[in-house]
């Protein structure tokens, strides 16, 4: 199965969260905070102006990029978890 956002939506994959380890003790899955970094994997159709032109995006495929706590929605495919987000809620790209 394959995902491919629709209009102005990014597709996200979360970098994984590095297990934290502070005076010996392991902080579970469930007490760690959701990153806030991802690479971008697939890329909407585009965002149309009032003329209906093209509004190129931003970011392309590849980038790793920085975002919102809160921002998107959290999908699975293939057991794999993405973050769909628009992408007036990515903050920036991280060179």
């Amino acid at each position: 199965m394959k995902f491919q956002p629709l209009g102005d939506r990014v597709l996200v994959k979360p970098n994984d969260e590095k297990e934290q380890v502070r005076g010996g003790i392991i902080i579970p899955d469930t007490a760690k905070e959701k990153p806030q970094e991802g690479k971008v994997v697939a890329l909407g159709t585009g965002k149309r102006n009032e003329k209906g032109d093209k509004i190129p995006f931003e970011v392309k495929v590849g980038d790793t990029v920085l975002y919102g706590k809160y921002s998107g929605s959290e999908i699975k495919v293939k057991d794999e978890a993405y973050q769909v987000m628009r992408e007036d809620e990515i903050i920036g790209i991280l060179n």
